[in-house]
């Protein structure tokens, strides 16, 4: 990077793609799953498919990581993938008004739809993160990171809303022109906003004759996964997101069946929930900027501190399945958003922090090494969290002890998942900076990978 590093304005600029990306996930993997299973009677497992493929299909992140690597630029990546995902939103809508008419041709387009709603995430996603690991100033990572994501559930929240209130009285039409309105919307935004970006910052393509641009993508993964910190990462990202996912489809369902919450108070509490996932998010990024430099300011300290909170509060839930009515539930959700967003703003800005060690010019790989990881534990944890609390109930013969003991499963994940993260920051002890050799591989200062 020759020019400035990205200031606050160039930070939100990045988020507005966040914005526009999860402006039209959220329509894709929620108002479309409602509309295929109450307005159409489909089986649940139909959308709950096609969410998981488009999951599936993003362990394809370090591929497109690695195209952006060779190009040097992260905004055709951007841009392509904002392109596709938009396209794709669009085709999902259609293929969901066709199963109202053509069920089996629906649900065919509808693969192809998610299928590529999936790639579109996962390059621009992917892209994102690299753009921001290259061009933020490291002091001011944990609050990029914080702001990127509270806009990427900024789109969530406004979309959910406007198109809620947009697709009253329903009709298959007016389903498709909301989605295509907020589609191309999206899409628009996203280019407004990159426009300039990189030159500004001034990150170029790299030379031809640059080794990152002649390396094959496997050979360039392979000197990836050979790195110890970020294999670590990988593992560590992967068992912590599984904990953080895992309670995502349970805990309405646990709050309705041992606390008698109706679906409305359900429904508040997940509400609860989100909100103290942003106050945690919100909460590291000002005292990470603050603290830059001292230890409050370490995004090792939050992504341990934080996978070790969200485990006590997942003891917490535990017990109050066994405690029952009288447990002050709000109260324990509540908290547990917090620790959750705590935990995972701290991730994505060790990401970002972590992304340019190891091999020269392989930031997209890396960073798409550790979006794979998340992509699958995302599609499995609301799986495996159904899964575990159905054959705990089987077994147990009680759906309080059920919940309990998979609340108490995943706390155990948290832990590890701390204990995981302690291996992958480099020492305190680091005194010289890392020294490139001939070949262009960073060699890791003096304990650094210990």
């Amino acid at each position: 990077m020759s020019g400035a590093p990205l200031g606050l304005p160039g930070i939100i600029r990045v988020g507005l793609v966040q914005t526009a990306l999860g402006a039209i996930v959220v329509l894709t993997t929620s108002t479309l799953n409602r509309v295929m299973v109450v307005e159409f009677a489909l089986p649940a497992t139909i959308p709950g498919a096609l969410v998981a493929l488009h999951y599936a299909v993003q362990v394809l992140r370090p591929r497109w990581g690695h195209g952006a690597d060779k190009g040097g630029k992260q905004t055709p990546w951007i841009i392509g993938g904002m392109g596709v995902l938009a396209l794709s939103g669009i085709g999902a809508a259609l293929a969901t008004v066709m199963m109202g008419s053509h069920a089996v041709l629906g649900v065919a387009l509808a693969v192809v739809a998610f299928f590529f709603i999936g790639v579109g995430v996962g390059a621009a996603g992917t892209s994102v993160l690299v753009l921001l690991a290259k061009s933020v100033d490291p002091s001011r990572r944990a609050a990029a990171a914080t702001i990127v994501w509270t806009m990427m559930i900024i789109g969530f929240i406004v979309t959910a809303m406007l198109a809620g209130y947009m697709l009253d009285p329903f009709s298959p039409t007016r389903l498709v022109l909301v989605s295509s309105g907020v589609a191309v919307i999206a899409f628009l935004v996203a280019v407004v906003a990159l426009w300039g970006v990189e030159k500004r910052v001034g990150l170029r393509p790299l030379p031809a004759e640059s080794p990152a641009r002649k390396t094959p993508f496997r050979e360039a993964l392979a000197q990836v996964w050979s790195e110890p910190q970020s294999r670590r990462f990988a593992v560590f990202v992967l068992v912590s997101m599984l904990a953080y996912s895992a309670q995502d489809l349970i805990l309405e369902p646990f709050a309705g069946m041992v606390f008698h919450y109706t679906p409305g108070e359900s429904t508040r509490l997940a509400g609860i929930q989100h909100t103290g996932v942003l106050i945690g998010m919100v909460g590291v990024g000002l005292i990470g900027s603050m603290a830059a430099g001292r230890r409050l300011g370490s995004m090792k300290v939050w992504t341990i501190g934080g996978c070790i909170a969200s485990g006590f509060s997942l003891i917490g839930l535990s017990a109050a399945s066994l405690v029952g009515p009288d447990w002050p539930l709000r109260t324990s959700v509540f908290v547990l958003g917090m620790t959750n967003g705590a935990y995972a703003v701290a991730a994505i800005g060790s990401m970002m922090g972590l992304a340019s060690t190891g091999h020269e010019n392989r930031e997209g790989v890396r960073m798409g090494l550790w979006g794979a990881a998340q992509a699958i534990a995302f599609g499995l944890g609301g799986f495996l969290g159904t899964l575990a609390s159905d054959v705990a109930r089987y077994f147990l013969g009680s759906p309080i002890t059920a919940y309990a003991t998979v609340f108490a499963l995943e706390a155990v994940l948290f832990f590890v998942a701390a204990a995981l993260a302690f291996r992958v920051y480099p020492s305190r002890s680091i005194s010289r900076p890392a020294e490139i050799t001939h070949d262009k591989t960073v060699v890791a200062p003096v304990r650094a990978q210990g």
